[in-house]
């Protein structure tokens, strides 16, 4: 016969969500430090790189963000930090250590992947669906605490004194101190509240509650700003804002034009492969930069852009187009008024 009290755990009725979303973030710190080094910034797949990745199109953080990718150094110590933070979280819900006040932090992060980068994914909505469920996930862990499989539950069974205390059923697990006639609704308005984020989200990063459905991971897209031209120097700002994470534009192409279209210079992939730190002077950590055969942009990387050349000084006062061709085809203009 099964024993009502073991049946009615709903701590261990969830061991299976603590696990899984425990190795999850767990997962983060053990891939960044022991399989591979993610936190060196001289080396590929930094994850300040990655981090710069959710800039564009960020929701209510992008100004940290902003500030961090501005700031390498500070960016690092943050990478570190955060790191070794998912690292606690995930190994002390896998073993169901302090699991309320850990269930806070899965909440937390995950509040932070979502309005951070819920805009990427480029088949299912990635990293959103990571955002909303470890939300999800993180209020029903704080909501059950951790049951018979776990150190909270040693701690109880074996009457620690601390065990006793008020504060341990907020930050542990046990009974959770909220009365039962309030309880109910504690659930309801919390539940509620996570499904308004999700629909909200949802709706602003990929149009996935009504009108039009939309996803900005799917193509390049590049913003052209601070166009100027200034003796025998063209100079522009260049902002990737969509489009896949996981490589860059491939820009082929950076052509001049007058008010009668005819073309006034024209950069090659060639030449745009043969740039120096003299022509790209970057905002961010990650970095636009010449190519084998292009000029590379990579998502969230901002750079000014110099051209220098004897064409420039003898244009006349006018308006002219800049106009930059990805290597897909698709290209964006820019009107400068010299």
């Amino acid at each position: 016969m099964i024993n009502n009290n073991i049946k009615n755990d709903s701590g261990l009725l969830v061991l299976a969500i603590r696990l899984v979303i425990g190795w999850t973030y767990f997962s983060a710190f053990w891939r960044r430090t022991i399989l591979a080094n993610k936190l060196d910034p001289e080396v590929a797949g930094y994850i300040g790189e990655k981090f710069n990745h959710f800039l564009p199109n960020a929701l209510g953080i992008k100004p940290l963000i902003q500030y961090l990718v501005e700031n390498p150094d500070i960016l690092w110590l943050n990478m570190v930090i955060f790191t070794i933070i998912e690292g606690i979280v995930g190994l002390f819900i896998i073993f169901g250590l302090f699991t309320r006040i850990m269930s806070i932090g899965v909440f937390g992060l995950a509040m932070g992947i979502l309005l951070g980068s819920g805009w990427i994914g480029t088949t299912c909505l990635d990293e959103w669906q990571i955002g909303v469920l470890g939300i999800a996930t993180g209020y029903v862990l704080f909501l059950t605490g951790s049951g018979k499989y776990s150190i909270d539950n040693y701690f109880i069974k074996n009457n620690f004194s601390f065990t006793k205390k008020k504060w341990f059923a907020w930050l542990g697990s046990g009974v959770i101190p909220i009365k039962n006639h309030i309880f109910p609704k504690f659930v309801l308005i919390g539940s509620l509240a996570i499904l308004g984020m999700t629909l909200f989200t949802n709706q602003v990063f990929h149009g996935g509650v009504w009108g039009t459905l939309h996803n900005k991971s799917v193509k390049p897209k590049l913003e052209i700003t601070a166009g100027k031209i200034s003796n025998d120097i063209l100079s522009f700002d260049l902002f990737r804002t969509e489009g896949v994470d996981v490589y860059g534009s491939w820009v082929i192409s950076v052509e001049l034009s007058n008010q009668q279209n005819n073309t006034v210079i024209q950069y090659s992939q060639k030449d745009l492969a043969s740039l120096t730190n003299e022509n790209i002077s970057n905002y961010y950590v990650a970095k636009i930069k010449p190519g084998k055969h292009s000029l590379v942009v990579p998502l969230g990387a901002k750079a000014k852009m110099i051209f220098k050349n004897q064409v420039f000084s003898n244009l006349s006062n006018g308006t002219y187009t800049l106009k930059i061709t990805d290597i897909s085809g698709a290209f964006w203009t820019h009107q400068i008024t010299k």
